[in-house]
């Protein structure tokens, strides 16, 4: 199997894993990336000398990649550094309310004991053995399984494991199941934006995504050097493994020959041949037609209305003062379902966003000069419309005001200037991921079956196979990398198969 030919469309966190499986296994491995360098989503901006990580920023389920490393003869502890963070994040919703969620659990349960009362305090210790449940429920049928279907998942889990199934709630919404677990509401919402985490709205996600609650407090890493470097190391990898990682190289059509897959153009005209290609971009991509019409039947398009989140980012880098910001914080809206209203409903930037901050200097003991300035990501929720309406400056200064004037509400002062700013609007992210309208996370999760309607690894064209967010297991950087394992290993098999 060593003479196949395996090209790999896209250096994302998806593509990668696939790269250094399939190399590891010792086929020809070609991956192109339009970009000058690997990330796709877990990509970086320069501002000056510094550069600022502008994509995922959250590193969780460490187990995934320590199986892509031990796999390919290496370790985790060997082509990264990490540490763990001891404040999994902190959260602001006035001057006066601030509370953090610890790696510790019972720290964290104290937390919300002083918070909001004891009694809250029991809630959330049985909301996290609720969260625990559905992981460890979910984890092996469904998460790292091959595409399932709900009989399928139920014949996974199998006949004693249904009650299971019924228990992780997958005909609630996430919203109505924490309104059952707390009855503060501002740990409604903390809880809730979970279901942001894949692009997609607590009022409308099912209750299962819960589970990314216990995500989080199994572990969350900081990476050495940002998330970026995470990319970096999974290229060089493969690339010690046998790999080509050709960056520049934009691929224009995947071309076929007596209905399969037989390799792929690029944009200047150069042609590869292929026994197999693997796209690492968003499915929606595929079925617009971007990489030729004759595969745009390889999988469903995700309509405009089904789209999950797109965002507007801000990397800075600045002076902050008056909070004591972690390596994650959180500044929350005053009116939770306007927020997703404006979103998902109206299909326009929220009035009062929700804002995210990531302080990039900040280590697992918060320990940056106050005085210096520090390279930070801020990110608020946006409808994904960038393929079809041209925010105006107008309406990003009036999100700005509403973001910084939320944060300064709650003590945070940024000083910034133009010169070390740079903004990002779902324009910009459908630019950089072509016929998605800037969704961020494929389609979103909302309802029960919305985790069934991703595409699963093989597709309707002998040959090609999806790998990234929009496939099964969803998005994210862990089930990303799960998405190239499982694209790695079906175009295995289907090899071993026709040669047999």
């Amino acid at each position: 199997m060593g003479t196949d030919r395996i090209v790999i469309v896209g250096a994302g966190i998806g593509g990668l894993a696939a790269a250094v499986e399939l190399a590891a296994k010792g086929m020809d491995v070609t991956v192109l990336e339009r970009a000058g360098s690997p990330g796709g989503k877990m990509r970086e901006v320069a501002l000056g000398d510094a550069r600022i990580d502008a994509g995922p920023t959250v590193f969780t389920m460490r187990w995934v990649f320590e199986a892509i490393c031990a796999a390919a003869g290496s370790s985790l502890e060997n082509e990264v550094g990490l540490e763990q963070a001891e404040v999994l994040a902190r959260h602001a919703w006035s001057p006066t309310e601030r509370f953090d969620l610890y790696a510790d659990l019972e720290r964290s349960a104290d937390a919300v004991a002083a918070f909001a009362g004891p009694a809250e305090r029991k809630r959330f210790l049985a909301f996290s053995e609720d969260a625990k449940a559905i992981y460890e429920t979910l984890k092996g049928p469904f998460i790292s399984a091959a595409r399932p279907s709900p009989v399928g998942l139920v014949r996974r889990v199998g006949p004693g494991g249904l009650g299971g199934l019924i228990n992780i709630k997958p005909f609630a919404t996430m919203w109505s199941a924490l309104g059952q677990h707390f009855r503060d509401p501002r740990l409604q919402q903390l809880f809730g934006r979970y279901a942001t985490y894949c692009g997609s709205s607590p009022f409308a996600a099912p209750a299962t995504l819960m589970l990314v609650a216990h995500v989080e407090q199994d572990g969350v890493w900081l990476v050495n050097g940002g998330m970026h470097q995470l990319a970096q190391a999974f290229a060089r990898l493969a690339e010690r493994l046998g790999a080509r990682v050709r960056y520049h190289a934009e691929v224009s059509e995947i071309t076929l020959a007596r209905e399969r897959v037989s390799g792929v153009r690029l944009a200047n005209g150069e042609q590869l041949p292929a026994d197999a290609v693997i796209t690492n971009s968003d499915t929606n991509a595929v079925a617009a037609g971007l990489f030729g019409t004759p595969l745009s039947r390889a999988v469903p398009p995700t309509p405009a209305a089904e789209r999950s989140l797109s965002a507007i980012t801000w990397n800075l880098v600045a002076q902050a003062g008056g909070f004591p910001l972690s390596r994650h914080s959180v500044f929350f809206s005053n009116d939770y379902p306007a927020e997703f209203d404006d979103i998902f409903i109206q299909k326009r930037l929220p009035r009062a966003p929700t804002v995210y901050v990531c302080a990039q200097d900040r280590d697992a003991q918060e320990s940056p000069s106050p005085e210096a300035a520090e390279r930070l990501l801020l990110l608020v929720n946006a409808p994904a419309i960038g393929d079809t309406h041209s925010f105006t400056e107008a309406e990003i200064e009036q999100c700005a005001q509403s973001t910084f004037g939320l944060m300064e509400h709650c003590g945070l002062s940024i000083q910034a200037t133009a010169e070390h700013t740079r903004v990002t609007t779902p324009n910009q992210f459908e630019q950089l991921f072509p016929a998605t309208g800037g969704a961020l996370y494929g389609r979103a999760s909302h309802g029960w079956m919305a985790s069934f309607s991703r595409p699963g690894a093989r597709t309707k064209v002998p040959g090609l196979y999806l790998a990234g967010g929009s496939t099964h297991p969803g998005p994210g950087v862990p089930m990303a990398a799960l998405s190239g394992r499982q694209a790695a290993a079906s175009l295995l098999e289907d090899r071993a198969s026709t040669k047999r």
